[in-house]
């Protein structure tokens, strides 16, 4: 979300801004928007000083017996009373639509984000290591697991349709030791600590950390019937409130309140499944504030992401590049503004060191205004060479978003001695992507009789295994 405070003073540089994303200047209706806000709030602040203003004017006017004095003012009174119900609903049409287009206009970029329509004006910034050299055509991942059996797209398919793959035997895990291996590296050498976050999220979760409302045709929800019984035990635990509220405003039925609460009580509870471990993680200082000598925070999790892929359609159809299910330790940091340059330097490396410990060659390259993420200002993607393709394959992105999640979550700071607080910056990053990383295990390890050799970091969480499929 963007600070309307800077739009007012700054609109040229707002503007600036979105037309580095390649937008139209939003400044001009933003604003129209929030003087609209404005205007309505002001009146209703004034109908309301003129309503308490002539309802003590009635007393003292009735103190007095000015009947006629009297019945003018309560005649005011209940001319503010409409303009503050005018006032008040133009108040809340305004709030909601400039909040509705704040929320769906992307984060400005950094200054040092380089400019560009697309992934082709991506900025390389250096290369770690050599790609490995076959004797032989090497295979791509897919060849390669289902000849060991281990990799099975066809029976998955009959369980969920396309973009799911069940893994067998030494390859689930394999999977297993490659998540196990990151979270001990992030934890232990690099000070994150290790959450075990929710995979079901609700509404304001998704939409803090950006996901809604402008990519809901990318996930995935879930939802459950409420029951009768839990509707009668939720009605109940609502009653007396519920009562002792209506029964201040005249007599009410107690029958009529839990009729009323059984009626209007939800049916359906719904979720999002998390399309990234960031969502939750990043959501759990949401509405807090934080302590400055705290930050920054440093989080990491393994868990299973979910994502509909609606806009790779007819991209990496094949193997498990893109999936609708797959696994990732994600990386989360939670930082003052002054900490938040350094922090995403510090994390890049620690996703770079995963596959500098399993001998991968990879490069890092600087995202381009047009290839960046919604909610990122700034972000690095790592790229994992991949022999069968011939070319270098994102398995990380590492985002410096400031404080664009930080508005929508409300999540703040204060430095000690300090009354002011202040947003904090979120920074999320994939520490790896987990069945990427396999990918790239396989293809680079491969030998020429279509086994694969363990890297000698995952040795220990493979029980000693040297070789799959020998």
């Amino acid at each position: 979300m963007h600070d309307i405070r800077f739009i007012r003073e700054n609109p040229a540089a707002f503007d600036a801004g979105l037309a580095r994303r390649g937008l139209s200047p939003l400044s001009g209706q933003i604003l129209e928007l929030d003087a609209h806000l404005r205007a309505a709030t002001t009146a209703k602040q004034e109908g309301e000083t003129l309503r308490n203003a002539a309802s003590k004017a009635i007393g003292v006017a009735k103190a007095k017996k000015d009947e006629a004095e009297a019945q003018r003012l309560m005649g005011e009174v209940e001319s503010a009373k409409k303009t503050i119900e005018e006032q008040g609903r133009r108040e809340a049409q305004a709030q909601q639509a400039l909040e509705t287009l704040l929320s769906q206009i992307p984060n400005i970029p950094a200054d040092d984000t380089p400019d560009g329509p697309d992934e082709s004006a991506n900025v390389e910034l250096r290369r770690v290591g050599e790609p490995p050299r076959f004797d032989f055509a090497p295979k791509s991942h897919v060849d390669l697991g289902e000849a060991l059996g281990l990799m099975d797209f066809e029976n998955a398919a009959k369980l969920s349709g396309a973009r799911f793959v069940a893994l067998k035997g030494q390859l689930a895990r394999l999977e297993r030791a490659i998540a196990a291996f990151m979270l001990d590296l992030h934890t232990t050498e690099f000070g994150y600590t290790e959450i075990a976050p929710p995979l079901l999220v609700k509404d304001h979760v998704m939409f803090g950390t950006g996901q809604l409302p402008k990519f809901v045709d990318d996930q995935f929800t879930a939802a459950r019937t409420v029951s009768r019984q839990e509707l009668l035990l939720q009605a109940l635990d609502r009653f007396d409130d519920e009562f002792a509220a209506r029964a201040a405003a005249g007599p009410v039925k107690p029958s009529q309140v839990m009729s009323d609460l059984l009626e209007t009580a939800p049916t359906r509870e719904d979720f999002w499944l998390i399309p990234t471990s960031e969502v939750p993680m990043t959501n759990l200082v949401r509405e807090q504030i934080l302590d400055e000598a705290a930050l920054p925070l440093r989080m990491t999790a393994d868990t299973p992401c979910f994502r509909a892929e609606a806009g790779a359609a007819g991209r990496d159809t094949r193997g498990m590049i893109r999936l609708h299910q797959f696994r990732k330790v994600e990386l989360v940091s939670i930082a003052t503004p002054e900490q938040s340059a350094a922090e995403h330097e510090r994390m890049t490396a620690c996703a770079e060191e995963v596959l500098k410990r399993l001998g991968l060659a990879y490069r890092v390259v600087a995202l381009c205004t047009g290839d960046m993420g919604f909610s990122a200002r700034k972000t690095y993607d790592i790229e994992v060479w991949l022999p069968s393709q011939d070319k270098y394959r994102e398995i990380s992105s590492c985002s410096n978003c400031g404080d664009f999640q930080a508005r929508r979550m409300n999540a703040r700071f204060r430095a000690a001695g300090e009354k002011q607080t202040r947003f904090v910056h979120t920074l999320n990053g994939s520490g790896l992507a987990v069945g990427r990383t396999m990918v790239a295990v396989l293809e680079n390890y491969q030998t020429a009789d279509g086994t694969i050799r363990v890297p000698d970091a995952l040795r220990p969480y493979m029980g000693g295994l040297e070789i799959i499929g020998a």
